[in-house]
C-alpha cells in the first residue's frame, strides 16, 4: 500500500485520501454508461474517516479508481446509430470510467480499472444494509414499496467503487491537524518525553506536517486563514 500511494504523489505529496462507495448505486441489468450519466453532476463516492460534514472534490493531482460488481458489457446500439453520449461511444468499461473521470478531473493523473466480480457481503461482512437493495446489492425502485424498516440481512454482495486520491481536501486536513498539535503543551505530557520523544524533534515534526500540508494547496479558495504564521 506504501508503494502504491507513492505512485499516486509528487512535489514533496507523501499522503492520499481514501473515497468509497459501498454500495456503488446502481439499478439491476444498468449498463455503465447508463449509471455514470446519472451522476454527472457529484462524483458518487465519498471521503472515508472525514471529521467534516460532507467533502465535495472539484480537482485532484493523481488518483487510482476501481470499480467491481457492475456488469461490463458494453451496451447495444443499432449500427451506424450516433451514440447518445460519449460514455456510451467507449469501447470499454476501463475506458468508459477513464472519460467519467477526465470529465470531472481534468488534467489529473487518474487510473481506472473494471472488475466484473463483486464484493462478497457473507458473514462475518456486518448487514446494516438498506431495505431498499437486492440480494446483489442494487437498488430497488422505491416505490414498490418495502415491509421492513430494519437493515437488509439477505444481501450477498455488492458492486463497489474505491478510490485513492491525492487532492486539496488533504490541504485541509493536515493544516487542521498540525493547528491541533502546535497548540498542545507537550512538555505538561511526561510520558511523551519518556517514550524517547525530543522537543526539538517534535518540533521538527511539526515544521514538516506544515510544509506537508502547504504541498496540497492550490491556491483557489478561502484557506489562507488555516495557514497563520506561528507566533511561538
Amino acid at each position: 500500500m506504501v508503494h502504491f500511494a507513492d505512485s499516486l504523489t509528487f512535489s514533496g505529496r507523501k499522503v492520499v485520501a481514501a473515497w468509497a462507495s459501498l454500495p456503488f448505486p446502481a439499478f439491476p441489468g444498468s449498463s455503465l454508461p447508463d449509471i455514470l450519466s446519472a451522476h454527472q453532476q457529484d462524483v458518487p463516492w465519498k471521503l472515508l474517516l472525514c471529521p467534516w460534514r460532507e467533502q465535495k472534490v472539484s480537482c485532484c493531482f493523481a488518483q487510482s479508481v476501481v470499480l467491481r460488481g457492475v456488469c461490463k458489457e458494453r451496451p447495444s446500439s443499432s449500427l451506424g446509430q450516433q451514440p447518445r453520449t460519449p460514455l456510451h461511444g467507449c469501447e470499454s468499461p476501463e475506458e468508459m470510467l477513464q472519460h467519467y473521470l477526465y470529465t470531472h478531473f481534468p488534467g489529473s493523473f487518474s487510473t481506472a480499472h473494471v472488475l466484473q466480480q463483486p464484493c462478497s457481503t457473507a458473514p462475518p461482512f456486518p448487514q446494516f444494509f438498506s431495505p431498499l437493495l437486492t440480494r446483489q446489492g442494487f437498488l430497488q425502485d422505491p416505490a414498490l414499496g418495502h415491509s421492513s424498516a430494519g437493515p437488509n440481512r439477505d444481501v450477498q454482495s455488492i458492486p463497489v467503487l474505491a478510490a485513492l486520491q491525492a487532492s486539496p481536501v488533504l490541504h485541509k486536513l493536515l493544516s487542521g491537524l498540525w493547528q491541533d498539535l502546535r497548540a498542545r503543551n507537550v512538555r505538561r505530557w511526561s510520558s511523551f518525553f519518556t517514550a524517547g520523544v525530543e522537543q526539538d524533534d517534535f518540533q521538527q515534526a511539526l515544521e514538516e506536517l506544515k510544509t506537508l500540508a502547504q504541498c496540497y494547496k492550490t491556491g483557489f479558495g478561502g484557506d489562507d486563514s488555516e495557514d497563520e504564521a506561528d507566533s511561538d
